[in-house]
C-alpha cells in the first residue's frame, strides 16, 4: 500500500526540520504545503518554541494549522484559540534552581508573555528573526513566582547538559518530562507534557488516529512523535545518536535542502512539485 492511501495528517517539528538554515519557512515549503492544505491533508506543528514565537512563523505557510508549541504544554486551534494549556508549579523549578546550577549554564523558565533568562545569550535570540517574544534579563533568586510552561538548560557541552540532567532527575524523575530538543539545548516540562500527547488530543478532535499520520522531526523531543505515527521520518541534520535509537525510522535529506517538502511532494502529492 502507498503512503498516501493511508495518511490524512501531516504532522513537523519546526527547527532544523520544517525551518531551512535561515530559520524561515521556504518558498518552496510553502508552495507544498499550500498544495497539500487544498487537498485536504490536516496540517500540525509541534514545536519546542513558545506560541508567540512559532505563530508568526507559520503564518507564512499562508494557512491555518493547528500549532502544538513548548513540547506539548500548550495547543492552538487552527483559529489561534487556545485549547490546552498546562505549566510547571513554581515551587517544582524552585527546587531545580536551589541546585545552585553553575553561571555557566544560561537558564530560561517560558512564561505566557516573556521569557526570563539569567544572561543574555545571542545564540538563543537568533533563533528569532523577530523578535516576536522578549527575553527579561533576572536573578531567579528574587523571582516570587516560578510557574512556567517550561525551564531549559543551553551550554555548549552536550556533556555537561547530560551531567546536569542527571542531577536533576535524581529526586525530580516522577516531576519533569524532559528531552534534548538540540545538543546543546536541554529541556524540562511537566511529566504529562510531550508533543505526542499534545497531538493525540487533536488527532481525537478531528476524528483521526495515528495510524493515518506522517511526521517528521530531527530532535529528542519528536521521539515519541515520530515512533506512533503511521511514517515517523527523521532529518539527515538529525543527530547521530538519535539515528542510533531510531535506526527503525527512514532518514530524509536536511533541513537546508527542504527535506520535508521534497518528500511530501514526491509521496503524497498528485503531481509531484520539483525543488527550486
Amino acid at each position: 500500500m502507498k503512503i498516501k492511501d493511508n495518511i490524512k495528517v501531516i504532522i513537523s517539528d519546526l527547527d532544523g526540520t520544517l525551518l531551512d538554515t535561515n530559520h524561515q519557512i521556504s518558498s518552496y515549503t510553502q508552495t507544498i504545503f499550500q498544495e497539500l492544505y487544498k487537498q485536504n491533508y490536516l496540517i500540525i506543528v509541534a514545536t519546542g518554541r513558545h506560541h508567540l514565537d512559532a505563530m508568526p512563523l507559520i503564518a507564512s505557510l499562508g494557512f491555518p494549522v493547528y500549532l502544538v508549541t513548548s513540547n506539548g504544554a500548550r495547543i492552538h486551534s487552527p483559529k489561534k484559540e487556545l485549547l490546552f494549556s498546562f505549566d510547571i508549579e513554581s515551587d517544582a523549578i524552585k527546587s531545580v534552581l536551589q541546585l545552585e546550577i553553575d553561571a555557566e549554564f544560561t537558564t530560561v523558565l517560558f512564561k505566557e508573555n516573556v521569557w526570563q533568562t539569567n544572561k543574555h545569550n545571542e545564540k538563543l535570540n537568533s533563533f528569532q528573526k523577530e523578535l516576536n517574544y522578549a527575553p527579561e534579563l533576572v536573578n531567579f533568586n528574587e523571582v516570587a513566582d516560578l510557574k512556567s510552561i517550561k525551564m531549559f538548560f543551553t551550554h555548549e557541552s552536550h556533556g555537561k547538559l547530560i551531567e546536569l540532567r542527571d542531577r536533576i532527575l535524581v529526586n525530580h524523575a516522577e516531576i519533569f518530562s524532559h528531552a534534548f530538543s538540540l545538543p546543546h539545548c536541554l529541556e524540562f516540562m511537566d511529566k504529562s507534557v510531550d508533543k505526542s500527547v499534545a497531538i493525540a488530543k487533536i488527532l481525537e478532535i478531528e476524528n483521526f488516529n495515528f495510524e493515518q499520520t506522517i511526521s517528521f522531526g530531527d530532535g529528542y523531543n519528536d521521539e515519541k512523535m515520530l515512533n506512533a505515527s503511521a511514517k515517523g521520518l527523521l532529518m539527515g541534520n538529525a543527530p547521530d545518536s538519535l539515528k542510533s535509537k531510531l535506526s527503525n525510522l527512514e532518514v530524509i535529506g536536511t533541513n537546508a535542502e527542504n527535506g520535508v517538502a521534497t518528500y511530501l511532494s514526491e509521496k503524497l502529492l498528485k503531481e509531484p512539485v520539483l525543488s527550486i
